[in-house]
This record gives structure tokens, sequence and C-alpha cells, in this order.
């Protein structure tokens, strides 16, 4: 990694964690969850970078992938278990953070330690030379610990140039991963997920969460205003996952236009993960630099 590439990364870790940090100091019973994600994604704007992704809030059994709509009437309620996820990138390199806060209850104290307490011990042990198996093991050991499960479909993933998941997965479980390691220079998302429930997610409904897929099916759009409409989620977003609030504000009376686009597989538009017993789910996450001998948390 040269010095440019790595001072870019640090600077996206350094401004997504003070907009994770803001993010918590945001959540209250009674708040709307839109404003909580719009904030948040102005104060990266302010800070000096681009979103990498919506800001993510998925409250109690859901695991992920649920930002708000640009006329979402939710707010927090007390006891709710948040889940707040954030990214930022400075020219293309991507941090990606997350916390889990309880809201005004104390309930699921042990649950939130429990991912807290994997990413921690799995950073501690995260070298060129620690097999993904291992890494998988020790949150899963941890989390065990704590008389809870890892979920096992959920792990975290490497950070390429505008790129969210680069191919690399690291495990929450010891079941997966195998022998494999990473490279010195190699940048992560380490993203431990607990529950007291089933300990693996389903597919539900949308998430208002899209990626525009490159492929040769674009080329043969008839509809003109599609046509229009594909061209510009391109030129806007490119090859990282935006916000139907974000779509809105490029097309406020369009929407079907982006459900047409769906349908013709142009636009992935994600599910949202929930706990596939019901369980309370708890997530921390860190984007780190593997060295040879450790790395480096820049989250």
């Amino acid at each position: 990694m040269d010095e440019a590439t790595y001072e870019n990364y640090k600077q996206a870790g350094k401004i997504a964690a003070d907009a994770r940090d803001y993010g918590v100091s945001l959540l209250k019973p009674g708040v709307h969850l839109l404003d909580v994600a719009s904030n948040v994604e102005k104060r990266i704007i302010k800070n000096g970078a681009g979103l990498a992704f919506p800001v993510n809030i998925a409250l109690n059994t859901l695991a992920a992938h649920y930002s708000p709509t640009h006329d979402d009437p939710r707010t927090f309620q007390r006891g709710d278990v948040v889940k707040l996820d954030v990214g930022a990138h400075v020219n293309g390199y991507i941090a990606d953070t997350a916390v889990t806060v309880e809201l005004e209850t104390h309930i699921y104290d042990d649950l939130i330690c429990a991912s807290a307490d994997a990413l921690t011990k799995v950073i501690a042990a995260f070298t060129t030379h620690l097999p993904l198996s291992d890494a998988g093991k020790t949150i899963e050991n941890t989390i065990t610990s704590y008389g809870f499960k890892p979920i096992e479909n959920l792990m975290g993933h490497g950070l390429g140039r505008y790129e969210l998941h680069s191919g690399v997965s690291i495990p929450n479980v010891g079941a997966l991963g195998g022998k494999s390691t990473l490279h010195d220079g190699d940048v992560i998302a380490i993203e431990p997920f607990a529950t007291n429930g089933a300990g693996h997610v389903i597919s539900s409904q949308g998430s208002n969460i899209y990626l525009y897929k490159d492929t040769i099916k674009a080329k043969f759009i008839r509809d003109n205003k599609a046509k229009l409409v594909c061209d510009k989620i391109r030129t806007h977003f490119g090859t990282l996952p935006f916000a139907q609030r974000w779509y809105h504000e490029l097309f406020p009376k369009d929407d079907l236009v982006m459900k047409k686009l769906a349908i013709l597989g142009l636009i992935k538009h994600y599910p949202q993960l929930v706990e596939a017993k019901g369980g309370m789910v708890t997530q921390k996450e860190h984007t780190v630099i593997v060295r040879e001998d450790g790395c480096e948390v820049i989250t």
C-alpha cells in the first residue's frame, strides 16, 4: 500500500468514526430514523468524504440492511436495540464501522458486550498469518462464552477502491474461512454479530438500499425515460450502494421507473436480513489494515 492510499484510508476511517459517534449522540426515543440517517450523512459530506453506502439503521431482530425512505415516519422507541452502520470514502477508499446501542434500558447489555468483545479479541489476534477459520473461531468462541450465538451467515468483508465487498469474507464462525490468510496491506471490515436466536438470518422485505448493476442489459433499454434514469444512476452512484431517498432527490416523480429497472435486473434491491427465530441481534464493526505483525484499526 503506497502512502497516498494509506492516507486516504486513514482519513476515511477518521470521518466514518466521527460520524458513527455523532450518530450515537442522536439516538433517543421519539427521534425519527430519517433524521438520524440524514444528519449522519450530512456530517460525512461536511467533513470532506463521500458516502460509501446509505446509513443503515437496524432495530432489534433486524440484523442488517435498512435505511429510511424519504418520507419514513418511524421513530425510535425506548428499549430499541439499534445497530448503526456507517461508511465513508475518500477518493474511493472506504471505511466501514458499526455500533449497537440500547435506548434507555439495559436488558441486552451482555448481548451487546458479546459482539463488542468478539471484535476486540479477533482484532488482537489478526495478522497476515492468521487463518480465516481461526478468526471465525475466535469470534464464535467469544460470543458463545457469553451464552449467545454468532450469526453464521453474516460476515466481514474486504474493502477495495469504490468496492464495498471486494471478495474476501471474514467469517463469524470457525467452520468457515478455511486456512486462507490475508496479505500485508489488505483492508477489511470485521463485524461480529451476536444473537439469542437461531444464529442465522433470512431475507425479508426490501431495505430501501439499491445497487446499480453494470450489465449489458442496459444497452437494450427501449424506454427513453428509463434509459435516462439508468444513465443518471450510474453517473451519480457508480459501483456503490445508494438509498431510495437519494434517488428521490434526483427523480422525485419517478419511483416507478426505479422499480422497472429492478425488475429488468439493472438495479439490485437489498433485502432486510432478520434473525431466523426472531432473536435480538447486536453488532460491532471496525475497519482495519492487516499487517505482518498485527492490524491497525482506522475507525
